[in-house]
């Protein structure tokens, strides 16, 4: 496995649509093992194809929640594929998050979203799966699945806030 470099913004190729994934074979695996351990190592909690420069729709997601309610529990992992994943439905009720993005790196910002999505996506192993999501896993997915298409969390701001972020973004990057 590998650290693979992630893209930043303004990097032209997060813009990219991605391809669909046409045979899950062992470069897929590959790449899927290189994306955990880079969104590990980060540290985040998802990371899109495209964001290590590879424009396939194919997406991992690990929201290492907490072993218990104790503070300072150990997160555990719960790595999830999803693979030419689908949003087939989606709720009028809404829900705001305070996104960040590796791509993005050190910026949040509220960004509104459907609360609860039914999706549909295949695993590593090929095993198609369709699920109503809410919470966190519904708003990462539907963040990851942005990047699909060539989307940012930023392209849901207003034009002001947005280039206020991507300002904040330049300037951390001069001084660094």
């Amino acid at each position: 496995m590998a650290i693979l470099p992630i893209l930043e913004a303004p990097d032209p190729r997060l813009r990219t649509i991605s391809s669909p994934v046409e045979a899950i074979d062992d470069d897929l695996q590959r790449l899927i093992d290189d994306m955990f351990e880079t969104m590990y190592g980060a540290p985040g909690i998802g990371l899109a194809a495209i964001q290590v420069g590879v424009p396939k729709r194919v997406l991992v997601i690990d929201l290492q929640e907490p072993e218990s309610d104790e503070e300072g529990a150990p997160a555990v992992k719960k790595p999830l594929v999803f693979i030419n994943p689908e949003i087939l439905e989606t709720s009028e009720d809404l829900s705001v998050y305070n996104e960040g993005c590796l791509s993005v790196p050190d910026q949040y910002a509220e960004v509104e979203r459907p609360a609860t999505i039914r999706a549909s996506w295949m695993d590593r192993e090929g095993r198609i799966h369709e699920e109503q999501l809410e919470g966190l896993l519904a708003t990462c997915l539907q963040h990851e699945m942005d990047h699909l298409q060539g989307v940012l969390f930023v392209d849901h701001l207003s034009r002001l806030k947005r280039d206020m972020l991507l300002k904040k973004l330049s300037k951390a990057r001069k001084a660094a």
